[in-house]
């Protein structure tokens, strides 16, 4: 009877249409949830179910090998099969290197609690760096230190702050720099640390620019005047030109972000967006209608 092997796909918990980012993240979220040193009470399923994850990542995160599976499926890296992308038959392309795919397990935690606490994974590597102390794709090892990603609000990465973290059981603070962006990496000597941002409700970010929407009336737009528009430091007024169309952007030098290795700001900027009224009173309407016939 020949043997059965579980669907890469399914082992990932992803579609075949899944974008490589997609099967990434799915990887990630697998490993680390059946890593053994997780599952103490039966390592042995775990240890099975996480060499079948690596497996799996290491096909379907090669554009060649998930092309040949696609098509022939496990047979494709069977001996005789139809692959000849590289790696010894009926083996994953790093098997040389490990009892589980490229990897082993050597990680183990002390105090009692989750290396994972208050962190998630930046980057699906982070985790066998994490874990096995080294590069995946073999070569000369080098010291490697424990990443972890923090997530933080976007006021805060634009301002600066100090946040209390847990790093293998033991409480330490550590100051975030004003200015840091999304996947921002800092190193505090003993570990690295990614960082994440929220999204603002308000303000879009790109780079050291902020760019903000305000909505004018269309009188205002017509006629000109001043409203109050929100930067990171608190409002400001701007001066709205008479005949101001919808779409044109205001430059507020000196109201971004702070240059994280240098000195200065970035800039703001506003882009406005004329709002037409969707209702008119009788007298409005007859306004328009004086308006409309002088040609305007």
């Amino acid at each position: 009877m020949a043997n059965t092997k579980s669907d890469y796909y399914d082992i990932l918990g992803v579609s075949k249409n899944a974008t490589a980012d997609e099967i990434k993240k799915a990887y990630r979220k697998q490993a680390l949830e059946w890593h053994p040193d997780r599952h103490k009470d039966d390592k042995e399923t775990a240890e099975k179910r996480f060499k079948e994850v690596n497996e799996a990542y290491q096909v379907l995160s090669d554009p060649q090998k998930k092309s040949a599976y696609d098509q022939f499926g496990h047979e494709a890296f069977a001996p005789g099969g139809g692959f000849r992308g590289g790696g010894a038959p009926g083996q994953g392309p790093f098997a040389q290197t490990g009892r589980y795919g490229p990897f082993t397990y050597t990680y183990t935690t002390t105090g009692g609690g989750s290396p994972f606490e208050g962190f998630d994974f930046g980057d699906p590597f982070d985790i066998f760096e994490q874990f096995f102390g080294g590069s995946p794709f073999g070569g000369r090892q080098r010291r490697q230190i424990p990443r972890y990603s923090l997530t933080i609000d976007f006021m805060e990465a634009i301002k600066g702050c100090e946040k209390e973290v847990r790093i293998e059981g033991k409480k330490r603070k550590i100051k975030i720099p004003a200015g840091v962006d999304e996947g921002s990496r800092i190193n505090f000597g003993d570990f690295m640390l990614s960082v994440n941002i929220k999204p603002h409700e308000v303000f879009e970010r790109d780079g050291e620019d902020i760019y903000v929407k305000v909505g004018i009336s269309f009188s205002l737009a017509t006629l000109g005047g001043q409203i109050d528009v929100p930067t990171i430091d608190g409002d400001v007024k701007i001066r709205i030109r008479p005949g101001t169309q919808s779409g044109i952007m205001i430059r507020l030098r000196g109201k971004g972000v702070p240059v994280i290795r240098g000195r200065g700001k970035g800039d703001e900027y506003v882009k406005l967006d004329v709002i037409i009224p969707e209702r008119l009173n009788k007298e409005q309407k007859n306004l328009l209608e004086e308006i409309k016939k002088e040609g305007l």
